[in-house]
C-alpha cells in the first residue's frame, strides 16, 4: 500500500547527520541490557532495553516527566499504569503517560523482552518504591 501522507517538498532537512549507536550487547546478562540517550544521537527520544526470565519480576513503580511508550517485543507483561493494569502480549504497544507512575512484570512463560521508548533526549526517572 503505497502513502502520502505529506508533500516531502514541505519539510527541509535540519542538517542533522544520520547516526548511530549500540542499544545492548546481545552477550551481556541482566535485565537491563542498555540505553541509547536521545542525546547521544542528536535526537528527541532515549531508547531502552530490558528483559527477564523471571515470573513476576521488572522495573519498580517510578515516573517521568514525559511519556514513555513500551513495546513488548517477546512474552507477556502486566503493566500497571496509575490505576489501570493491562496485559500486553508480543507486538503490543502500550502508553506511560507523563506524570503517571507505572511499573510492568513478566508474566510468562519464559522471557519477556521490550523496548522502552522515553520521549526524552535523556533518562530521567524517580522510583517511588
Amino acid at each position: 500500500m503505497a502513502r502520502e501522507d505529506f508533500d516531502p517538498a514541505s519539510v527541509q532537512p535540519d542538517g542533522r547527520p544520520a547516526s548511530r549507536a549500540t542499544l545492548f550487547d546481545p552477550s551481556r546478562e541482566g535485565p537491563w541490557r542498555g540505553s541509547v540517550a536521545g542525546l547521544d544521537l542528536d535526537g528527541p527520544i532515549t531508547v531502552l532495553a530490558y528483559g527477564t526470565d523471571e515470573l513476576g519480576v521488572g522495573p519498580r513503580l517510578h515516573v517521568h516527566p514525559y511519556d514513555e511508550t513500551f513495546i513488548v517485543i517477546q512474552g507477556r507483561a502486566r503493566f500497571f499504569v496509575g490505576d489501570a493494569v493491562l496485559d500486553a502480549s508480543a507486538g503490543e504497544v502500550v502508553l506511560g503517560p507523563a506524570g503517571v507512575p507505572h511499573k510492568f512484570e513478566n508474566l510468562g512463560p519464559g522471557r519477556l523482552q521490550t523496548i522502552d521508548i522515553h520521549h526524552s533526549p535523556q533518562w530521567i526517572q524517580t522510583d517511588l518504591e
